[in-house]
This record gives structure tokens, sequence and C-alpha cells, in this order.
């Protein structure tokens, strides 16, 4: 897909607020009243929601004119934004690779200067990765702190709406409008005192510590490393200590993630039924035939394998066997990163453990895409926040640089993001 923006939209020229005069561009699983909301898909080529997302709403309040709606992987499921049933996006910053995904229209809307900021939503790294992948800051919330109402769900427990931006102070402001808790969200919570979250952006990082789990870090790529440890040293010089913690459990995170991601998956794509939502069939009547025939019609080939797959693991006599076990996983990764904020601030690992791919590279396998998101899915087991940050370059290619904070202290990780970028 050339054109990033899909669709466009203009706002009341006379709104004013926080982000005054700022051009935002919204992610395409996002509800935008009036505006067409595909989620990358068939599926939902004509869905034009009656309502906005609760964030859409606080970014008009806030002044901010929305220029479009971006690409991204289909309903969320990918790491390159080539599972769109659109076409895929380029990377402005690396022309010829992916832009990452899933929020990668968003990244590559930034990085291209077509928008001054952009939403994404991050369910196992789908706002860290295009940022990293784009050169540009991306902020994963901790769960709960900005409503997903008007999100088009993919994994409920593990997914959140965030900023991408060119610069961490630019993400703060972003993240100040959107935060919050909301009515219409039960899973939002009040954080505490009133989010300035902009003002954090000190780059301020003398007797700050900062740990490293070295688990995130081996097997990375050799110029990935390189970059990441020499960002490290950059820290050091600004008076923050590096020390190296533990988290064993992260060696069954992805394992973990996508057997939760993927039976969340499936009962939540359950209401794309060519009924109520949905691309239509022709059948003699048979519904369980009109069923079958709109979701082949409708889906693309990921999220037919990943609600395939969901749907096995919740199934009678595997869901012990799986899903449970999933989830007892998931407590773990939890556990380890409590345990590891004992004796650091916050915690550091490369974003992705690889550069960009080439454009077509890993469609034919998608273990692949899988594993390049072993650093960032712990990270929404543990519903904790994170932060991508540009690290360098490695052989011309962007290098990413994330900071994983304790539940709600976004303003560590901002502080500490900012002293990079």
């Amino acid at each position: 897909m050339s054109d990033i923006f899909i669709t466009e939209t203009d706002l009341d020229p006379t709104a004013s607020g926080a982000l005054d005069g700022r051009t935002v561009a919204v992610k395409d699983n996002i509800s935008t009243e009036g505006v067409a909301t595909t989620c990358g898909s068939k599926m939902l080529e004509a869905y034009v929601p009656p309502y906005d997302a609760t964030v859409v709403t606080r970014l008009k309040e806030a002044g901010a004119t929305i220029v479009g709606k971006t690409n991204m992987d289909e309903f969320g499921m990918g790491t390159t934004t080539e599972t769109s049933a659109f076409g895929p996006t380029d990377n402005p910053a690396a022309p010829g690779h992916v832009p990452g995904g899933s929020s990668g229209g968003s990244a590559a809307a930034v990085a291209a200067g077509e928008a001054d900021l952009a939403l994404g939503s991050d369910t196992g790294g789908s706002i860290r990765c295009p940022a990293a992948f784009c050169g540009v800051v991306g902020i994963k919330p901790t769960y709960g702190l900005v409503s997903r109402y008007g999100l088009v769900a993919y994994a409920n427990s593990l997914e959140q709406i965030g900023p991408i931006a060119n610069s961490v102070e630019d993400a703060a402001a972003l993240l100040d409008v959107i935060s919050g808790p909301d009515e219409h969200d039960a899973t939002t919570r009040d954080a505490g005192d009133e989010s300035d979250y902009a003002s954090a952006a000190t780059g301020e990082v003398d007797g700050l510590t900062v740990g490293v789990p070295r688990e995130l870090v081996e097997g990375a790529d050799d110029g990935v490393v390189e970059t990441f440890e020499a960002a490290l040293d950059d820290l050091r010089a600004q008076g923050a200590e590096v020390v190296d913690v533990e988290l064993p459990s992260v060696e069954h995170a992805v394992e973990a993630y996508y057997v939760i991601a993927m039976s969340e998956a499936s009962s939540n794509l359950a209401r794309f039924d060519g009924v109520r939502y949905g691309v239509g069939a022709e059948t003699d009547g048979n519904w369980n035939e009109a069923f079958a025939e709109s979701r082949e019609k409708g889906f693309g080939e990921e999220v037919k394998r990943r609600v395939l797959l969901g749907t096995y693991a919740l199934s009678a006599g595997y869901q012990e066997k799986y899903y449970k076990k999933a989830q007892d996983a998931r407590a773990w990764v939890k556990q380890d990163f409590d345990e590891a904020f004992e004796s650091a601030d916050v915690l550091a690992s490369p974003t992705m453990p690889v550069p960009p791919f080439e454009l077509g590279e890993s469609l034919d396998d998608p273990l692949q895409m899988y594993l390049a998101d072993a650093n960032t899915v712990p990270v929404n087991l543990a519903n904790l926040p994170a932060i991508s940050v540009p690290a360098g370059e490695s052989d011309g290619l962007p290098v990413g640089l994330q900071l994983i904070g304790k539940a709600f202290d976004e303003e560590t990780i901002i502080r500490a993001g900012s002293a990079l970028a």
C-alpha cells in the first residue's frame, strides 16, 4: 500500500487545547465516527462506526486535527504490516523494508512527516516494534491507563492504545491527552495524581538504575547488540548505573503470549459472521455454511491461522493443556518482573532482536515473525509500561532501545527515554 492513509477527516478548525495545531494519524482499528474503520481487513471494508473511540474524542477536545486512518496488519495480527488486506506499507526510514507491525502505518506516517503524532495499539509489541523499525518513539502504556473503548478488540487482556511521535516529549504530551479513567471502559483506573507526562521528559538520569535482562539481549543480531550497548554507554555517561538482572521466565513468554492472544482472538472475532458484522455470503439457508463462507471470504491467511489455533487451544480437552498453562506462565513472567524491579528503576533491552525485515522476507515464515516479538511480549503479559526510543543504526537500519517500567510509572521510562531521544 503506497498511500499510508485509508481515509481522511476534518475537525473543527476553531478547536483549541493541548494539541491545538498538531496533526494526528489514527490506527485503523480505532473507531472514528462517520469514517471507515477497516482493521486492515476485507471483513470490515465497508464498516463505518457510528461513534468515536474515547481516545479520538479526547484528541478532538484537545484541538488536534486528525489527518487520516493508517494501514495495519489485519486485526493487529502481524509484525510487518504486510498482512493488511490493502497491501503493505513501506518503511520511510529504510525503503524496501517493513515498517514493523501491527501499527506500521502509524509509525510510517510520523517518520515520513505525514503527521506530527499518531495513535497505535500494542498487544504484543505493535507500537514498539514499528517505532523501533521506523526510528521514532512509541509508548505502550500500563494496562488500564488508556481507555480501549472504541478499539476493535484482538486480545482484551493484553492490548493498549498508545502514542507514536518523533520525540519522547511529544509522545508524552499525547499520552497526557488520551490517558485517564473512562466510564465506558471498566478496565481503566485512576493512576493517582493529575498526570503531566510531558514534564517528565527532563532527560535527567543521574542516579537512575537501569537493569538489563541478559535473556533479552542474548540471541539478538550482532549489530543490534552493538547499537544497544552503545546506547547503554550513553546512559552511563549521563550518570545512570547499569546492572544485570534476571528474567528466566521470558524463555517461555512467546509461547504463552501466542496461546493467550490467539485464544482471545478466537473469541473476539466470532462476531464477524456476515450477520452482525462482516462480509455477507450467499447460501441455501444453511447458517453454518454461510458463517464459514463469510469468514473464508473476509479474513486473510494470518487471521485464519490464529483463529484456528486459538479455537483449538480453547477446545474441550485442550484448555487445561494449553490455555491454563499459558496463564500460569504469564503469572511467572509477572513475578520475575517484580523481582527484577527490586534492584532497578527501569529495565532496558533492544526493542527488537533484529533490524527491519526486507519486504516479503517473513511472509512465508510466520514462526520467524512470531519469534521477533520475543523482547516485547513479556511486557504485555505483565501489563507493564514500556517505551521504544531510537538507539542508532545497524548497517544503515534503525535500531530501537526498549525501557520497561513498573506499573503506572510512565514518568520514569519517559525520563530515561528522553535522555536518548
